[in-house]
């Protein structure tokens, strides 16, 4: 079962959440893959509510995306295993089910192909509007310094060369399951 809410309502619950970690989760074909973002924003462009996620260069879940132009946005809300972040920040979805892993239950979305996950029950259902590539050379020396090293390769789950992408995303639905 799935609560319908407005998605401002719980703003602070869900911007809050974002730095201690939420899940991307993407579907192509039939592949799902998850994977724990600390950055992303709430907002509203083009006067329509947005979730803006950023996702390196490098990464599996940025192939994912690229492919299915869709995502949903899966916010702890009340209790969470911890161990879920951690793993989906750990593991690359290339050769490992995260969900299966983790024995997560995916919830059938309604408007977007990506599943909404039980474990993490406040849901953002988002479909991509536009996407743009981070300008390195824009970005302050002791950010690029810190967050991009160049002497670090893709593979690096942490900070390494690879620039995020901006993927806004409009919320077409949100709600918590139940």
């Amino acid at each position: 079962m799935k609560q319908e809410i407005e998605v401002f309502d719980y703003a602070k619950e869900i911007v809050s959440a974002i730095p201690k970690g939420v899940l991307l989760t993407t579907k192509n074909n039939e592949k799902v893959n998850s994977m724990t973002i600390g950055w992303g924003t709430l907002g509203v462009e083009w006067g329509l509510p947005v979730f803006v996620a950023f996702i390196r260069e490098g990464r599996f879940t940025r192939e994912m995306l690229d492919a299915s132009q869709e995502f949903t946005i899966n916010i702890p809300y009340g209790e969470l295993d911890k161990n879920i972040l951690g793993y989906c920040g750990a593991k690359t979805g290339r050769d490992t089910d995260k969900a299966a892993s983790l024995h997560l239950t995916l919830v059938e979305s309604e408007l977007v192909k990506a599943p909404g996950i039980r474990e993490l029950p406040l849901t953002l259902e988002c479909k991509v509007l536009y996407q743009q590539l981070q300008d390195r050379h824009a970005i302050p020396a002791f950010i690029r310094e810190k967050m991009y090293p160049e002497n670090v390769d893709s593979s690096n789950p942490g900070a390494n060369k690879d620039c995020h992408i901006a993927y806004y995303g409009q919320i077409v639905k949100a709600y918590i399951i139940k």
